[in-house]
């Protein structure tokens, strides 16, 4: 079981990545333990994992747009690890009304966008057209973030955003996101002032003991 102070350890991971601040409900929700059954591979993850708070067509949106924030390359996927399921759990567990509403609108809105600007769902759009769509929603989003000065809980972040931080916080939380994608050691090793970056895991980030999802 992860302590608490394993799962402050990933929070403040994923505040780095998100510019310095993360959500309440992530926080409470995390620490609380909120925790998601992440898949085998991503067709079986996809084929058995079933939405208990999303509808059907909403985590497959979810699914989606987490699979292209953090795709499969030589390491798991979002959705290898089950980031859709965390999120599904966290949006129930976690996260007041408003914000959960807030959200529903945010990720329709994502979908009428792709209506408005080619005429077809979100999903039946080409893998390019879908990235295209994510990072334009992303980009000035996460600038107006980093310049904003205002307390996290008056940002009303939009929903990429949002879909951003519970992507992060789901992924690198779970076991393949702290073993296979961050550096892992069970035990910190000997001190080594002056090594080679070959040596000091090839540039990635380090995870603690124990930066599981459990």
């Amino acid at each position: 079981m992860k302590t608490d102070l394993n799962r402050r350890e990933a929070i403040r991971r994923v505040a780095l990545l998100m510019g310095g601040a993360v959500s309440a409900p992530a926080i409470l929700g995390v620490l609380a333990g909120c925790s998601a059954e992440p898949g085998g591979d991503a067709a079986g993850a996809a084929a058995e994992w079933k939405p208990i708070f999303l509808t059907a067509a909403q985590a497959a949106l979810v699914a989606e747009v987490a699979e292209i924030m953090i795709p499969r390359t030589d390491t798991p996927g979002a959705r290898d690890v089950g980031v859709a399921a965390f999120i599904d759990k966290m949006l129930k567990d976690a996260y007041p009304k408003e914000d959960q509403e807030r959200f529903f609108a945010g990720l329709a809105d994502f979908e009428a966008q792709a209506q408005r600007e080619h005429g077809r769902a979100f999903l039946e759009l080409e893998p390019a057209q879908r990235a295209a769509l994510v990072k334009q929603a992303h980009d000035p989003a996460i600038e107006v973030e980093r310049a904003s000065t205002l307390p996290i809980a008056k940002r009303n972040r939009p929903f990429i955003l949002t879909m951003k931080e519970l992507t992060l916080l789901g992924y690198f939380t779970s076991e393949p996101g702290a073993t296979q994608v961050l550096q892992y050691r069970p035990v910190p090793g000997a001190f080594h002032a002056c090594v080679p970056l070959a040596q000091a895991g090839k540039g990635r980030t380090w995870a603690t003991q124990t930066s599981y999802r459990f």
